[in-house]
């Protein structure tokens, strides 16, 4: 269940301890290299790259019985696939609400973390996440930093029952996005800005007594606007954006299978021209499964499927306005192993085969120069240390 795959995460996280009980610090340092020879998904150029740097630091204050504080800091370098530099990816205040045997409530304030998502909150430490590069359909590298956290409040919930666990989550707040990102996002000829207004979840997940499946559901509603420079090519706009989204994930002794489904509904006013008008409605997800072999060797394979019209699946439409159809979906198949090294030390190695580039940046403005391929590979290497 995903609130044990957290459980475990916070296990792994704590590997050092300050001499004081009330603080609790770690980190993570991860460096590799990627390739994609006939996309722009790692760089311009198509060669070999070491743009696969993660360095972070994290740490918990325990302030009383009941208030804590928590934060992140990072530095990563990730080509393409999202800005270059440090950033806070999350501090904020939580206050236990309920504390119960059979029920607990936590209220989150400040940068709290997307918990709403089965690797949401674990994929912005390299060694808590299954894969390098997460399915694109519902982890898209280009809103890595506006799906880790927003600037909010935020509320989780576990309650213990004879028949099981239930997790629910709500949140609401914003996410800042810099100029860097915006061009990622939608070009890199814009010269305003993004905003987003507005990002409004919510969740629930169960798991069963004596099960080990465990299901959860998630629902998301966000609002974007883009506020042109002078001169611009572009014009003011509003984008919509809202999610449903299914979760499944079954774990064995040695065996894990993990599954996510969404449909996504995406309305752009403006952008392109004052009248423009379009709404598309995207379905995606994926299925993966790892295997834990002994002596910490653990293999992975996922297939992950979107089309960004589910009216129009293969993109025909896109052929109207000088686009290939293979931008309006993106598939691919990912097999991949990891290998402890140490207790704190693992290698991690994968490679995709990939058939369209829906998920490619930037996303309103498709970079028909650098991705002329319908079909195209990616593999990435990276070494993690953790302390």
């Amino acid at each position: 269940m995903k609130t044990n795959w957290s459980a475990a995460a916070m296990l792994a996280l704590s590997a050092h301890t300050t001499a004081s009980a009330s603080v609790e610090w770690h980190g993570f340092i991860a460096q590799g290299l990627a390739q994609s020879e006939n996309s722009n998904a790692i760089n311009n150029s198509g060669k070999v790259s070491s743009a696969l740097s993660e360095l972070g630091l994290n740490a918990k204050w325990q302030l009383s019985d009941r208030w804590r504080l928590a934060g992140q800091v990072v530095y990563l370098d990730g080509g393409n696939r999202y800005p270059q530099g440090a950033r806070l990816d999350y501090l904020f205040l939580d206050f236990s609400l309920v504390e119960r045997f059979d029920h607990q409530i936590n209220l989150y304030v400040g940068r709290y973390k997307n918990q709403h998502w089965l690797f949401s909150s674990t994929r912005d430490v390299p060694f808590t996440r299954p894969s390098i590069i997460l399915p694109q359909s519902v982890y898209y590298d280009a809103f890595r930093d506006i799906a880790v956290a927003s600037d909010g409040i935020g509320l989780k919930g576990y309650w213990q029952h004879p028949a099981g666990e239930l997790e629910y989550n709500w949140s609401y707040g914003a996410t800042k996005i810099s100029r860097d990102q915006s061009r990622i996002l939608l070009s890199p000829q814009i010269q305003g800005k993004a905003e987003q207004k507005y990002v409004h979840q919510a969740s629930v997940f169960w798991q069963g007594t004596g099960s080990q499946a465990s299901y959860g559901l998630s629902l998301l509603d966000s609002e974007f606007s883009y506020n042109p420079g002078n001169p611009d090519v572009f014009v003011a706009s509003e984008v919509i954006l809202q999610r449903v989204m299914l979760n499944w994930r079954y774990q064995l002794e040695n065996w894990e299978f993990a599954s996510e489904l969404m449909q996504e509904r995406m309305s752009v006013n403006g952008f392109y021209l004052p009248v423009f008008t379009e709404t598309l409605h995207g379905l995606g997800g994926y299925l993966s499964a790892r295997y834990r072999f002994s002596g910490g060797l653990s293999a992975l394979a996922t297939v992950d499927y979107l089309t960004r019209n589910k009216h129009d699946k293969r993109g025909s439409s896109l052929e109207q306005l000088g686009v290939p159809a293979y931008f309006g979906y993106q598939q691919s198949l990912m097999l991949g192993f990891s290998y402890d090294l140490a207790p704190n030390l693992r290698l991690q190695a994968e490679q995709h085969w990939v058939d369209g580039t829906g998920r490619l940046s930037p996303s309103l403005v498709p970079d028909l120069s650098r991705n002329q391929q319908r079909y195209w590979q990616l593999w990435a290497l990276q070494l993690m240390y953790w302390f």
